[in-house]
């Protein structure tokens, strides 16, 4: 199992409040693929790349309205940091704890 596998629960600050969600990550080399599963739904990893500990990947939202949002993310142990941009809504910081 890679160092940045497994699933993370977060908050992701955004313009319409805090947004609890669970980040799954499932990697195979320098690629990776998951879900961000929250209260928006659950949005597919697109574009999934990894680098070292730093994650960066696409998502694309359906509700409240249709957007990419752009993402980047740094796993340190079992802690997750990043930032999602959400369009014309700038950008959300999101942070979160990967599951024992």
């Amino acid at each position: 199992m890679a160092a940045v596998d497994g699933a993370y629960d977060c908050v992701a600050k955004t313009p319409m409040g805090d947004q609890n969600g669970v980040f799954t990550v499932i990697s195979a080399g320098d690629r990776f693929n998951g879900t961000f599963a929250g209260m928006m739904g659950s949005l597919d990893v697109k574009d999934g790349k990894v680098e070292g500990n730093t994650l960066t990947w696409k998502m694309d939202m359906t509700l409240p309205m249709p957007m990419t949002l752009e993402c980047e993310a740094e796993v340190s142990g079992d802690s997750i940091t990043g930032t999602m941009q959400l369009g014309a809504f700038g950008a959300a910081g999101f942070s979160g704890t990967r599951r024992g």
